[in-house]
C-alpha cells in the first residue's frame, strides 16, 4: 500500500493552486507524466477523484476539497515541527485571511505583515463576498474569515457555519451608522433616520452569484431603496459617496487612519445591531499568526474614536 507522504501532499496542493498539471509540474521541477502518475496513485489509494479534468485545465472535486483542507493543515504542522524542533528554516510563513470590507481588518493585517519584516512570508488578504469567505474557511484556504451577522441573517448564517464546520466568535457589537461625504446635505446632523436618506443613492457591496439578502454586509438589507448602486470594493464605494452624495449603512466600526478623510460616520436612528467577529474551522489549529491577527483586530475594532480622528463627526 502506498503512503500519502508530505511530498505527495505538496504535489496535490500545488496542482490545486496552479490549476493545471503542466503548470504544477514546472513549479515542482518534476515531469508532467511523473506528476500525473502520482495523482492517479493517490486517487486510487483514497478511492475517489481529487481533480476533475476539463478542457481548460482541472478543478478540485468536492471530496478533493475536503482532502486538501486536511492536507493543508498537516503541511502547516509539518512546517512548524521542522522550524521548532528540527532547526530547519521554514520555506515561508504562509497565512491567509478572507474578509468583508472592513478598514480595521486591513489595519490589523498590516500590523501582522510589519511584524514579519525580517522573515520570508507569503500572506494573503482577500476582501470578498460573504459566501466566498465561508467557503475559504470551510475549505481551509483561509485561516480566518472576518464578517458580521445581525438579527435578520443570524439564524441562516449560524446554520451554514455549522454545516461547513465553522465557528463564529464575536469581537464587538455595533449600532447602525451611515457613511456620508463631509459635503453631504445630512453630514452636519447629530443622527439621521431612514426617511432622511430616501432621496439619496444607496451604495452596497455586490455579493456575486449569491444574491440572497441573508449574505448582505449591510444592515436593513430588506429595506426599500429607490436609488441603488452596487459596488465591489471599498475605494469605489468611498469615491461614490463623495461623487454622487450617496450613503451606505455600516457598523461605524472602522479604522480612522485608513478611511477616506472626506467621509464621516453618523449614527442611524433605527433599531438593529451588527455582531462583528471572525469564523474559524473547528478542526483547524489556532496558530500564532491567527492569534496575532485576532489581537490586532480586537485592538482596532474596540478602539474609541479620538477627537482629531478624520471620521469623527
Amino acid at each position: 500500500m502506498n503512503t500519502l507522504t508530505l511530498q505527495k501532499m505538496r504535489y496535490l496542493v500545488t496542482v490545486a493552486e496552479v490549476g493545471s498539471v503542466t503548470g504544477a509540474a514546472k513549479a515542482l521541477f518534476v515531469s508532467q507524466p511523473s506528476l500525473t502518475k502520482t495523482i492517479h496513485e493517490i486517487e486510487d489509494e483514497v478511492g475517489f477523484l481529487v481533480f476533475k479534468r476539463t478542457g481548460r485545465g482541472i478543478t478540485t472535486t468536492q471530496k478533493g476539497e475536503e482532502l486538501l483542507a486536511y492536507i493543508r493543515q498537516v503541511l502547516d504542522q509539518a512546517n512548524l515541527l521542522s522550524e521548532k524542533f528540527l532547526q530547519k528554516r521554514s520555506r515561508k510563513r504562509q497565512f491567509s485571511i478572507s474578509s468583508q470590507h472592513y478598514s480595521f481588518a486591513v489595519r490589523a493585517f498590516a500590523d501582522l505583515v510589519k511584524s514579519h519584516a525580517d522573515a520570508e512570508y507569503d500572506f494573503s488578504f482577500r476582501e470578498t463576498e460573504t459566501q466566498v469567505i465561508i467557503d475559504d474557511v470551510a475549505e481551509m484556504r483561509s485561516a480566518l474569515g472576518v464578517l458580521s451577522i445581525n438579527e435578520f441573517n443570524a439564524t441562516v448564517l449560524q446554520r451554514l457555519f455549522k454545516e461547513r464546520d465553522c465557528v463564529f466568535t464575536e469581537i464587538v457589537e455595533a449600532t447602525p451608522h451611515v457613511f456620508l461625504s463631509r459635503e453631504h446635505p445630512l453630514a452636519g446632523r447629530e443622527y439621521v433616520r431612514m426617511k432622511d436618506l430616501q432621496p439619496f443613492p444607496y451604495l452596497f457591496y455586490d455579493q456575486g452569484r449569491q444574491t440572497s439578502l441573508y449574505f448582505s454586509e449591510e444592515l436593513f438589507s430588506t429595506a426599500e431603496h429607490a436609488h441603488k448602486v452596487r459596488v465591489s470594493d471599498r475605494a469605489t464605494l468611498f469615491n461614490l459617496l463623495v461623487g454622487i452624495d450617496g450613503y451606505t449603512i455600516c457598523s461605524g466600526v472602522h479604522d480612522f487612519e485608513l478611511t477616506n478623510p472626506k467621509i464621516v460616520a453618523i449614527p442611524l436612528r433605527q433599531k438593529g445591531r451588527m455582531h462583528i467577529g471572525y469564523i474559524t474551522h473547528r478542526n483547524r489549529r489556532f496558530g500564532p499568526l491567527s492569534t496575532f491577527f485576532v489581537d490586532a483586530l480586537k485592538h482596532y475594532a474596540l478602539r474609541k474614536p479620538r477627537e482629531n480622528d478624520p471620521c469623527c463627526v
